[in-house]
């Protein structure tokens, strides 16, 4: 089946389900019956359907790129954060203490604050400019209204921040931090746009130029913390149904890799009670049953 095909009929079969995300109020006015899917190869095509070029928050998908851009500049960030899946909620606080202060992976929201720490001050802009660079879409940007909300509902990242500091795990201040992290969450992208952008993971670490961003075994490992905990404490059962490579956001969109093959995105804002499209999983779950792509 060509993939045009493919990405047609999965659009048609799929049903979303579950609620959007409310605790943040401008994600939860979006329509919670839109669906988008996205395939991006390493040839440069992209095969859509649905809504896969209308603009979502990006929310935590921003993660797996703040790690890669991260890992770039040095390997320093894993003294101060794990690669273990968390088996707890993405915002919770339980595991800081018994852990004096280092998030158990990079994925969850304590471990992506010191991601954006160990950044520093720029991050966001940063993350745009590669973004923008990958997609080969210029207008993509911050939602200044999903920032403002979410900054102003981000009481448990900021007791999450202090927590940290509290063990010395944070080096810049904590508003520093919250308003980098606020930036790079609420930028706005389609279906089309974060498949060609996630295409570098598929190449081994290749950007679009030819460049090298990432080590072969920098790419690999990104992978690996991607499949073990892009989808937080859903992680077993993501890997038990897709078999790639993910990283989902409460935005409703996710993102996956088929090493040396493509890229996928995608996106329906109507979430489970983790926290993961309902929709997003279906598909991409029906997407690799179909195909027969997956890394096992």
């Amino acid at each position: 089946m060509e993939l045009q095909q493919l990405v047609d009929r999965i659009a048609a079969e799929v049903t979303p389900g579950g609620e959007v995300a409310d605790y943040i109020p401008a994600l939860a006015r979006i329509d919670p019956h839109a669906f988008g899917l996205a395939v991006a190869t390493l040839d440069g095509e992209v095969f859509g359907a649905g809504d896969h070029l209308t603009p979502f928050s990006i929310q935590s998908i921003s993660k797996a790129f703040m790690l890669a851009l991260a890992l770039h500049s040095d390997d320093d960030v894993w003294a101060r954060v794990g690669r273990e899946p968390s088996g707890s909620p993405f915002n919770s606080l339980v595991q800081l203490e018994s852990e004096q202060g280092i998030p158990r992976n990079p994925f969850i929201n304590a471990g992506a604050l010191v991601v954006t720490d160990h950044l520093g001050l720029g991050a966001a802009d940063r993350l745009l400019a590669f973004l923008r660079a990958e997609s080969g879409n210029a207008s993509v940007g911050v939602d200044p209204e999903v920032a403002k909300s979410e900054l102003d509902h981000s009481d448990r990242n900021r007791a999450l921040a202090h927590f940290m500091a509290s063990y010395g795990n944070m080096r810049n201040s904590v508003d520093v931090v919250l308003h980098e992290y606020v930036r790079q969450c609420s930028i706005a992208m389609s279906c089309a746009d974060l498949a060609r952008a996630t295409l570098f993971l598929a190449r081994h670490g290749v950007r679009n130029d030819g460049t090298r961003l990432l080590t072969v075994s920098g790419a690999k490992r990104v992978n690996a913390v991607m499949l073990t905990c892009g989808t937080y404490d859903a992680a077993g059962q993501f890997a038990y149904r897709v078999g790639l490579p993910g990283k989902s956001g409460v935005g409703g969109g996710i993102i996956a890799v088929v090493p040396g093959k493509c890229a996928i995105c995608v996106w329906s804002p109507a979430l489970d009670a983790r926290g993961n499209s309902v929709a997003g999983l279906d598909a991409l779950d029906r997407f690799t049953t179909l195909t027969g792509w997956s890394v096992f």
